[in-house]
């Protein structure tokens, strides 16, 4: 039977309530316990899917197909564990199983309300998998005092109250502001979040406190008096050089040890932390640096394509390298040279996206990395720009473009569509069917599905495999009945599905790193264990610098 351990937020957001989250589950794992975690967000969205990046971030796809929030993507870069769709949920998805229920008959008749109704449905989902492991950590999303997140409060509350005393134990974040005109942390935000919780019938055993400044023993001492928690479990969380450092930051401020001892856990077993020694030895004792340009849409938000960051730094772990990552708008040469933009940069990534605008800026920097041998890693979209420009370029299919820009541009057409609207593909034992006028959210080709690799190809000399399996998130395709013409100028198909209909990823063959893959390799990437494509793309950016 699994411990539960609730992290929860206060005083403001964007505290680091995921990045705890893993961490702490990084140190159960590093003293030989099991662990999953989950996330409650209280957000109305069934799921992040319709969301704009600019909105919420990245959407981290689990391997069975789930649309989730990011903090999953470090929930499974700390601790390895991969996701499932049962690790995360939003308030529109309770609702939505609520009144599908109520549809269908299912509470005779009784009046729907949100206790116990609602509460009933979140505590069931809290429940799933509970015996798979030593430890279950739910993360619930948003501030403590928001409206939205009540239902949350109230479940988790009833949970612990039917659990065995001593098997939940609940965590809070807050910060402590510094004043810098009178010098002083102030701890009472700390103290009326704390307020707020017991207000609803939590009380926290572990506080993990923010700050940017160093937060002396006597306001360790008044926190710990006027919150009612011990005060070796006011934990202090400072700013760190890099998010990889947080396991063992924590470990030394006690985070994991003030957990086990809530729970009365004693003696703990001893942490082995080799795995994040090593990972921060690569890190602060790189041995040289390389620049790579993203070229992307949603560059002025980071979280946009946060995995794919994370992915790079993991590359140049790999490569004992500083990986500069560096955001370039496609927009700023759409209708001008890409030179000036792009030149000096060891390597281009050109990542997802959706809609027509910047493409044709991401078009040009897949011309530029072919024509200037510059290592290119298309992904997704960035696949599918680099076929349609060795189309138009290469090819001299000049109008070559994606269905998606004809459909949005009201059924003209302007583009021959080397790219079109998958209409259908396999899962598994069966045959998936979607319409360009179906419902946005879930309807694209989501999560894990397998490729087969070309014998000799690049790719199945960088995966080491003939067969691989990766995450999709994505509801148009490259045709494949261009490939014979792309394939005699150079354009290797060197990745299918396996029943041949899809590409999954293309090569120049004479080109020293130019691949495109039609999924997300950033998505199973993790710092002890860099992506292959990854590690391997920043090794051609390191050679490639050597040259310049």
């Amino acid at each position: 039977m699994a411990r539960f351990i609730f992290i929860t937020g206060g005083v403001v957001s964007s505290l680091g309530k995921g990045l705890a989250s893993a961490a702490l589950g990084a140190l159960l794992q590093a003293r030989g316990y099991t662990v999953r975690l989950r996330k409650l967000d209280p957000y109305l969205n069934v799921d992040p899917g319709t969301m704009s990046p600019f909105e919420h971030g990245e959407v981290f796809v689990t391997d069975d197909g789930a649309e989730t929030d990011l903090d999953l993507g470090h929930y499974e870069r700390f601790t390895g564990v991969a996701a499932r769709r049962t690790d995360s949920v939003s308030s529109g998805r309770i609702y939505s199983s609520v009144l599908e229920k109520e549809r269908r008959g299912d509470y005779l008749g009784k009046t729907i309300q949100v206790i116990p109704h609602v509460t009933n449905e979140i505590k069931d989902f809290i429940s799933i998998g509970e015996d798979e492991v030593d430890f279950m950590l739910c993360e619930i999303g948003g501030t403590v005092g928001d409206i939205e997140g009540l239902p949350f409060f109230e479940a988790i509350r009833q949970f612990a109250q039917e659990k065995q005393r001593g098997q939940c134990v609940f965590m809070h974040l807050t910060l402590l502001p510094f004043l810098a005109a009178s010098g002083e942390l102030k701890t009472k935000p700390t103290q009326h979040s704390v307020k707020e919780l017991r207000s609803i019938g939590l009380a926290p055993d572990v506080l993990v406190c923010r700050s940017e400044q160093e937060i002396p023993e006597r306001e360790r001492e008044k926190i710990a008096l006027f919150c009612n928690v011990r005060k070796e479990a006011v934990i202090p969380a400072y700013d760190l050089k890099s998010i990889y450092e947080a396991p063992l930051a924590y470990h030394r401020v006690g985070l994991d040890q003030a957990v086990l001892d809530a729970f009365g856990i004693a003696p703990a077993p001893k942490p082995v932390m080799d795995k994040w020694e090593d990972v921060m030895d690569r890190l602060e004792n790189a041995e040289g640096e390389v620049r790579v340009a993203i070229v992307g849409k949603y560059t002025q938000l980071e979280d946009a394509y946060k995995s794919i960051a994370e992915a790079l730094t993991h590359g140049g772990m790999a490569n004992r390298v500083k990986v500069r990552t560096e955001w370039v708008d496609a927009e700023l040469f759409d209708r001008e040279d890409a030179a000036p933009h792009l030149s000096g940069f060891h390597a281009i990534l050109v990542p997802g996206g959706f809609g027509e605008r910047g493409t044709e800026g991401k078009i040009k920097a897949a011309q530029f990395a072919r024509e200037h041998k510059i290592p290119y890693l298309g992904i997704c979209l960035g696949m599918q720009m680099a076929v349609i420009e060795a189309a138009r370029n290469v090819a001299g299919l000049a109008s070559a473009g994606s269905e998606e820009f004809d459909h949005e541009s009201s059924g003209k057409r302007r583009f021959e569509p080397v790219v079109y609207h998958l209409k259908e593909w396999v899962q598994g034992n069966r045959v998936v069917e979607r319409r360009p006028g179906d419902d946005k959210g879930g309807t694209m080709r989501l999560g894990a599905y397998t490729a087969d690799l070309s014998e000799g190809s690049r790719v199945a000399e960088v995966y080491g495999t003939g067969a691989i399996e990766e995450r999709h998130r994505h509801r148009y395709e490259v045709d494949t009945k261009y490939r014979e013409a792309l394939e005699a100028q150079g354009l290797r198909f060197s990745g299918m599905s396996p029943d041949g209909r899809l590409p999954e990823i293309v090569e120049w063959a004479d080109h020293p790193w130019f691949i495109g893959v039609q999924f997300h390799p950033e998505l199973k990437s993790k710092p002890f264990d860099p992506h292959p494509l990854f590690a391997d793309f920043v090794r051609a950016a390191v050679a490639n610098s050597r040259l310049v």
